[in-house]
């Protein structure tokens, strides 16, 4: 039987955390959570599901996530985020794979997002194949956000979806939104990208025509519709916060003014 470590990474995790642990029952061999400073009851919870707990300081999301595999006891890793479970199907795909022997370095499995209090099937949020499941030594997370995984070998899938539980509000989606893009305009930045107001211009209606229509997005209802508009919005602002840059200014929240 292959051993096997799942490996997550947290911060006030602690509403969604008992159900991505519950879902590695039986399958896991270790969990392994990476906490950056919770302050919540993130931690406990993990320790209630026997996993073992480290702390270590944000840096970001691929160098976090390569930490906790290379504190892993076990050589196979299953990388799972606080808002994912796996589907049953998933669960059986996996426990017969730990029965087998491995014939590729990492394997991918399907992800179906749950967005506004329904699964999407379209919008180009499905079957959207994530890397997850690799031998340590084979495989790393690359990039800021967005991290995906880098193999070296072959690569397989997996039956069965893994499900994320994505943004519950317009709210929520908004601020990761508004979070994510000042880290790609800065990333951009950095790579010496100075060009920003012809992408601002085309780019965003773009984006909405192929997530609605060429991406069949019209089929999620008006769930679609609001995925291809923050689509549309995420490269507007990202571009917006470019020129930001590209003219000397700072995306530093600007400090609340005291209260008379």
């Amino acid at each position: 039987m292959v051993r096997l470590t799942a490996t997550l990474i947290t911060r006030n995790e602690e509403r969604n955390l008992p159900r991505a642990l519950a879902s590695l029952a039986g399958l896991a061999d270790e969990i392994l959570v990476v906490d950056s400073g919770s302050t919540d009851d993130t931690c406990a919870v993990a320790r209630r599901f026997d996993a073992r707990v480290l702390t270590r300081p944000w840096t970001d999301y691929s160098d976090q996530k390569n930490f906790a595999a290379a504190q892993a006891a076990h050589e196979w890793i299953f990388s799972l985020d606080a808002d994912e479970e796996l589907s049953p199907p998933l669960q059986e795909s996996l426990r017969r794979w730990k029965q087998s022997q491995p014939t590729a370095v990492a394997y991918a499995v399907r992800r179906r997002a749950r967005y506004l209090g329904a699964w999407i099937h379209h919008s180009g949020w499905y079957p959207d194949p994530k890397l997850r499941l690799y031998r340590r030594a084979r495989a790393r997370f690359v990039g800021v956000i967005h991290e995906s995984l880098r193999a070296e070998g072959p690569v397989e899938q997996l039956d069965g979806d893994l499900y994320h539980h994505t943004v519950n509000t317009l709210s929520e989606h908004t601020s990761r939104i508004n979070r994510y893009t000042t880290i790609a305009a800065q990333q951009l930045f950095s790579a010496g990208r100075r060009r920003w107001l012809p992408p601002l211009l085309l780019a965003p209606p773009w984006t909405f025509l192929r997530t609605f229509l060429f991406q069949q997005g019209f089929r999620d209802g008006y769930r679609g519709w609001l995925i291809a508009q923050m689509a549309a919005w995420y490269v507007f602002l990202k571009y917006l916060k470019l020129g930001v840059l590209v003219h000397g200014g700072s995306l530093a929240p600007k400090p609340k003014e005291a209260q008379p």
